[in-house]
């Protein structure tokens, strides 16, 4: 309910007060208004409630393939994934120009031997927290938490 309307009941309301002083009939309309008021006010802060927001990815549905983009929160940043080895890379995108545009190592050690690489075998998973992401061995089930943002803030942890 906007305020404007809400201004425009009590005012309406104020004037049938004022005709009906001590008339039956202003009491029931009066329990009304009030019934009203309190059902609109109780909707309106029931939607005004945030809502937790459940992350989702934006991907492609080919496995067979070595790198894929990982979009962020922040909308000029992407994690780059070597699907095969685990290796990732923040990408910084921008239209203020050259400068701003990068692409810096988040993590450049293969969590695998050489012999052990295969296309898909590593997939990012987004949490609720914009900066972290959980990197999935998909074969054998291995985790690590992947922090992007400023230098000093990016890490990516083994969870045992």
């Amino acid at each position: 309910m906007k305020i404007g309307r809400f201004v425009k009941i009590m005012l309406a309301a104020s004037i049938i007060r004022y005709r009906y002083k001590d008339s039956p009939q202003l009491k029931t309309f009066m329990k009304k208004i009030f019934f009203v008021l309190v059902i609109s006010l109780t909707t309106f802060s029931a939607f005004a409630q945030s809502i937790s927001d459940v992350p989702s990815q934006n991907i492609s549905t080919d496995n067979d393939i070595e790198y894929r983009l990982f979009s962020t929160k922040n909308m000029y940043t992407f994690i780059k994934l070597n699907t095969r080895n685990g290796q990732m890379w923040q990408v910084h995108w921008s239209t203020k120009g050259k400068e701003y545009r990068f692409e810096t190592t988040l993590s450049g050690i293969s969590q695998v031997n050489k012999d052990e690489e295969k296309n898909g075998r590593f997939f990012l998973y987004p949490t609720t927290n914009v900066y972290n992401f959980i990197l999935l061995d998909q074969i054998d089930g291995r985790t690590w938490q992947v922090q992007w943002g400023k230098e000093e803030e990016r890490m990516v942890i083994r969870i045992y």
